[in-house]
């Protein structure tokens, strides 16, 4: 920044000359008290989410004086107190709400009938064996040569053993020279069903 900048002035802070902004609110509501209001404190029972503002000083002093159960008797400090408890919501009594109605309608939907009993230990009261779990089919991970093979052939990835064979000697068939009256134009497709073929027999596949 340029010495005879117009923000340099702004910027600068001489020792004589404090040019900090000073925060600007509303003043202690102590009386006689001019600080800034800082801080807030309750003003007591009955005005919940109403607060005084005052200075640091002057709320250490409200608090140690602040009482909310002042003018309370003993027994309805002793209420509130249980009411807190519950976060002052009401509460009934075990069954007061319908419970017995409740409890009938969840042992009505809950019988003992067909009880899964792998064990064979609750067929007295209605349990009944659960089936066994089908056996897990066997998934092999198809890397994209695999793919590609089986495209060449032209058969699906779940094909079997059997019709690999069967379409790769189809495929012999058609494309061999011998088949196409001694016509080598297709010996490049020929080879490449051979070697798709090999990969899958050598891969387990067929």
């Amino acid at each position: 920044m340029k010495l005879d900048s117009p923000l340099f002035d702004r910027i600068r802070v001489k020792p004589d000359r404090d040019r900090r902004l000073k925060a600007e609110g509303p003043t202690c509501e102590w009386e006689g008290c001019c600080n800034a209001a800082t801080h807030r404190a309750p003003k007591g029972r009955q005005m919940e989410g109403q607060f005084w503002r005052f200075c640091f000083e002057h709320t250490r002093a409200y608090n140690q004086s602040y009482n909310y159960f002042a003018g309370m008797g003993d027994d309805a400090v002793a209420a509130y107190q249980k009411d807190a408890a519950t976060g002052h919501r009401p509460t009934w009594k075990m069954g007061s709400k319908g419970g017995a109605a409740r409890a009938a309608e969840h042992a009505k939907r809950h019988t003992t009938e067909n009880i899964g009993d792998p064990f064979g230990m609750f067929g007295e009261v209605g349990g009944r064996a659960r089936p066994e779990p089908e056996a897990p089919r066997e998934s092999r991970m198809i890397r994209n040569a695999e793919r590609r093979a089986f495209e060449s052939l032209g058969v699906e990835i779940s094909a079997t053993p059997e019709e690999i064979k069967a379409r790769f000697k189809v495929l012999v068939k058609k494309y061999h020279p011998d088949a196409n009256g001694g016509d080598i134009s297709t010996e490049d497709r020929l080879r490449d069903v051979i070697q798709s073929y090999n990969h899958l027999k050598n891969a387990g596949f067929c």
